[in-house]
């Protein structure tokens, strides 16, 4: 069950990068590099912080056929369709909620000490994120220009812990946990949700004047 959860979750960081290259006008090339990059950093990051080896896609072929598979369809239908700015958003929305729930799924068998587990489950939600968009020359980026990211995955990870503690059925948890994340960035998407930012210096000296 887990695998194919976090098959689900690699398909949809595989298709968030090959949106990404297809708006950075990236050749199919680079839409394949990205596709790779937002797939497997999260996972590979936790596994070298975790000291798992060897890291888990060297010897998965499936896991790397749904990534090629995934990352070509996604180019063959970009060149019929356009697809509006937020479909990126939500394809990266539950790459991240099933990235993050099975990170911090990792870290718990792996016996991580509670605050362990919430770093990791976020580190492994976000870093294929920040990956794909530095290589598309977004700058900041989108984990530093939307509030609702990496609380988001904090949150799951969190949700995750504490069902685990109840002692929660394993599957059932991980889906809450995940159904949680991907709830949040949805609703930070189209309702707006961010958390308060600090009013502008200029605008308080300017207030104070």
């Amino acid at each position: 069950m887990l695998h194919v959860l976090y098959l689900v979750g690699v398909a949809a960081f595989a298709a968030s990068g090959v949106l990404a290259a297809y708006r950075a006008n990236m050749d199919p090339f680079g839409g394949l590099v990205l596709a790779f990059a937002a797939s497997i950093s999260g996972g590979t990051l936790r596994d070298l912080i975790l000291d798992r080896h060897p890291l888990y896609w060297t010897h998965d072929w499936v896991l790397l056929t749904v990534i090629i598979c995934v990352g070509v369809g996604t180019m063959i239908y970009l060149r019929f369709r356009t697809l509006p700015y937020k479909s990126l958003l939500v394809v990266d929305a539950a790459g991240l909620a099933v990235v993050t729930v099975i990170g911090a799924r990792a870290a718990i068998d792996a016996g991580a000490t509670p605050l362990a587990v919430i770093i990791l489950a976020v580190l492994t939600g976000v870093t294929g994120e920040v990956v794909r968009d530095v290589l598309c020359g977004e700058f900041p980026p989108l984990l530093l220009r939307e509030d609702v990211y990496a609380i988001a995955a904090l949150a799951g990870g969190c949700c995750l812990l504490g069902l685990h503690h109840l002692g929660v059925n394993g599957t059932a948890a991980t889906a809450a946990s995940a159904g949680l994340v991907f709830a949040l960035r949805m609703a930070a998407v189209y309702l707006g949700w961010h958390l308060p930012r600090p009013q502008q210096l200029d605008g308080g000296r300017g207030a104070a004047d």
